[in-house]
């Protein structure tokens, strides 16, 4: 993280303003799914309206034109070169479109970590099966006192077989900044490429993503950017571009490339769709740019600051130590809860049920995360824009009635 700068100001106007979050509801999980602010919806519903209006003029005539002027934009953001980039649908797709493009050997092995989200697990996992390499498990602590225990759990995973470590740079059950740019040079060393699923990056961290290291890196727009559902992107070194390939191949395999590499063509179309959320993330970027005076750093600065003091009151509240260095977080925070009670019984989808007794009888919305097995279980918050210290002072004075 940059140097943090004391914020004094006050976003609440945010919320009713340029939200359309229920004002019943004490949101504090963006994190999950994002929120995307009126001026950008009110953005892609122009476009949307076009696009109905004259849906070949629009896809078969100006799309390229357009799509290449947002992820010039979003490249710049991103500190990217334009040509290293393409859009995708979510992370998830950026993830499986690196995994399912590798061809891999019996025996090789990748390597992830315990804090992975389950997602990712499950492609890392399906592809693993496919060739016959193996999934190994590296188990970084949490709590931990420091970046270098995170990086000694994942190196200490590392065989003369691992081929792909996949990484978080935020990781989503239990918010850590993870040192990716450390860890990427290590395992460079040791002749293992890098795959970083910063789901949670953009928007939340300041980026520069080639100089991390990495060979990929997938960051969704939706979350921390604030740009509709249906908005990511897929960075990828350009030296192993022509390896990569979306999971749906469509008209790019054979067009002409008009001055676009093999690699943008066919993500650039793969197959019929909206691609209204992809256009509008420049609109994201500049209102939510536009929020403070110091634009992206400040707006960053003080959704750090706001999730530092909420896990401060957290902690306070449950009596426990802070379970990582402020410096590992940036506007995700979670806490231990107290484990959950013998004999508690969970629906099939399981979900603790402290998340229901929060939002239905409390209005509010934080997840309690089973990690990372039951009885074992995290609660989580977000901070963004539209959050107030407030807000989580009252989930800290209601947090002792509610805990079994």
């Amino acid at each position: 993280m940059p140097a943090i700068t004391p914020f004094s100001g006050d976003l609440s106007r945010a919320w009713p303003a340029h939200w359309t979050l229920d004002p019943e509801v004490i949101f504090l999980n963006h994190g999950s799914f994002g929120a995307c602010p009126r001026p950008v919806l009110e953005e892609q519903a122009r476009l949307r309206t076009e696009l109905e209006r004259q849906p070949v003029r629009f896809l078969g005539q100006s799309y390229q034109e357009r799509l290449d002027a947002a992820r010039a934009e979003l490249a710049g953001f991103a500190g990217a070169e334009p040509q290293d980039l393409v859009f995708v649908n979510n992370a998830t797709t950026g993830i499986n479109a690196v995994l399912r493009s590798l061809t891999l050997l019996p025996g090789e092995e990748l390597l992830v970590t315990d804090h992975e989200y389950n997602a990712t697990r499950n492609a890392v996992d399906f592809v693993a099966r496919r060739t016959g390499a193996s999934v190994v498990l590296a188990r970084v602590p949490f709590p931990l006192a420091s970046p270098a225990e995170a990086v000694d759990a994942v190196m200490a995973a590392v065989t003369p077989r691992t081929r792909l470590a996949v990484l978080d740079h935020v990781t989503s059950p239990t918010g850590l900044i993870l040192p990716v740019t450390e860890l990427a040079a290590a395992l460079a060393e040791r002749g293992v490429e890098v795959l970083v699923d910063g789901a949670h990056g953009p928007g939340m961290l300041p980026l520069a993503v080639p100089a991390l290291g990495a060979a990929y890196y997938t960051g969704n727009c939706h979350k921390w950017l604030c740009a509709p559902k249906g908005a990511a992107f897929l960075w990828v070194r350009r030296d192993r571009q022509s390896q990569v390939r979306p999971c749906v191949i469509s008209h790019g395999a054979n067009q002409p490339l008009r001055e676009r590499s093999r690699f943008q063509m066919e993500f650039d179309w793969t197959g019929t769709d909206d691609p209204t959320a992809w256009l509008v993330v420049p609109a994201a970027i500049r209102f939510l740019g536009s929020l403070l005076p110091g634009g992206w750093p400040e707006l960053m600065a003080r959704n750090h600051a706001l999730a530092v003091a909420a896990r401060r009151l957290l902690c306070e509240v449950l009596a426990i130590a802070e379970p990582c260095p402020a410096s590992m977080l940036g506007s995700l925070a979670s806490v231990p809860l107290p484990d959950l009670p013998a004999g508690t019984p969970l629906p099939e989808h399981g979900r603790d049920p402290l998340n229901d007794v929060l939002e239905r009888e409390h209005g509010i919305v934080a997840p309690v995360i089973l990690w990372p097995v039951p009885p074992k279980r995290l609660l989580r918050v977000s901070a963004q824009a539209y959050n107030t210290l407030d807000q989580y002072r009252h989930l800290a004075e209601i947090l002792p009635q509610v805990i079994p």
